[in-house]
Parts: C-alpha cells; sequence; structure tokens
C-alpha cells in the first residue's frame, strides 16, 4: 500500500510504502504523484518516500514505476529515502534506476524524518545528522530555489 503523508504540500511531497507493493498500488497513487508535480508547474519537487515498512515490489509494479518516472523523472529534485534498513538494500528493492539517479538522493534512518522533511523541502541538512547521500548529481543540481523555508 502506498499513502500521501499529511506533511506533503508546496514544495515537498511524501509518501509511506507498507508491505509488497503491487501493480494497482502503484497505478493508484500516481494521479497524486502527477497532481503534485503538475501543481509545481516546471519547478523542481522533493520527495520523501518511508519505506520502513516496505516488504518487496513485485515486477509489474516496477514496470509501472518505471514508466511513470520515465515521464516524470525531471520534475524531481531530492529524494529522501526513510529506511529502517541500510540504504544499499532499500535501493535494491526499488527500482531505484531512473529517479535515483536523476535527483539527488539522500537516505535517513527512520528517527531522522523531520530531519528528511527539512532536506526535501529546503536542501538543508540538520547539524546533527550525517548526511548520507545515495546520488549527488542530478538535473537540477544547479537549480537555485526562489526562496528557502
Amino acid at each position: 500500500m502506498i499513502e500521501r503523508l499529511k506533511e506533503s504540500g508546496g514544495w515537498a511531497f511524501g509518501f509511506k510504502v507498507t508491505g509488497k507493493i503491487t501493480e494497482e498500488d502503484v497505478k493508484a497513487f500516481e494521479p497524486q504523484l502527477k497532481f503534485a508535480i503538475d501543481e509545481r508547474r516546471k519547478k523542481p519537487l522533493g520527495i520523501l518516500a518511508d519505506v520502513t515498512g516496505m516488504d518487496g515490489v513485485d515486477l509489474a509494479a516496477r514496470w509501472e514505476e518505471l514508466r511513470f518516472l520515465h515521464k516524470y523523472s525531471d520534475h524531481i529534485a531530492r529524494v529522501a529515502l526513510v529506511g529502517a534498513k541500510p540504504w544499499e538494500e532499500v535501493v535494491s528493492t526499488l527500482v531505484g534506476g531512473t529517479v535515483l539517479f536523476t535527483a539527488e538522493t539522500h537516505y535517513f534512518h527512520p528517527s531522522e524524518i523531520q530531519q528528511a522533511w527539512l532536506w526535501v523541502k529546503t536542501a538543508k541538512h540538520a547539524n546533527d545528522v550525517p548526511i548520507r547521500p545515495i546520488y549527488q548529481g542530478g538535473i537540477w543540481s544547479d537549480y537555485q530555489e526562489e526562496f528557502n523555508l
């Protein structure tokens, strides 16, 4: 199951994944993410993915995710992965490819979810949280935000 987090809005969109993700889960959730992207127009969006409760992804869901991300990955500036497992395991469980290698991606422990929201919204890290980059590049690496929160 994929559900939108209530903290979503403005510069950031967050969702929580629980259980094993199916193609139907991805298809049902896509309109919400597409709406957030469309709402921001051409400006980049930060994504927070809480995958602490995820048990896996089936092959059809991966294909559906790839199809969607291929179309919209250029609208995503940052991805914060929040997980209980080591980031390498989280990335190998997720599709990874499209969005994780076009957007700057960092990993956060579940206890650091507030700091993950801060980073997704502002690209700034709290001083007491280690920076765990998964990918530092991204098409938006030179983007300057209009304002800071």
